[in-house]
């Protein structure tokens, strides 16, 4: 049964039904079986920093 994880930044429910949904359809077709799991784990802005600058920080400038 194959496995997929996927990490990211926290999303609406709705956004991870489809991620789920798709990535699941995707990975069905291609390895030919309906068994597939999907994985998401969400980091929180403040836990995450791209290039030194947490993401939130670097949200709150874009605003």
């Amino acid at each position: 049964m194959p496995l997929i994880f996927v990490e990211g930044p926290a999303v609406p429910v709705e956004t991870k039904r489809k991620l789920a949904k798709e990535l699941t359809d995707a990975a069905a077709r291609i390895y030919g079986i309906p068994d597939i799991t999907v994985v998401i784990k969400e980091n929180p802005a403040d836990c995450i920093s791209l290039n030194g600058t947490l993401i939130c920080d670097l949200r709150s400038k874009k605003e």
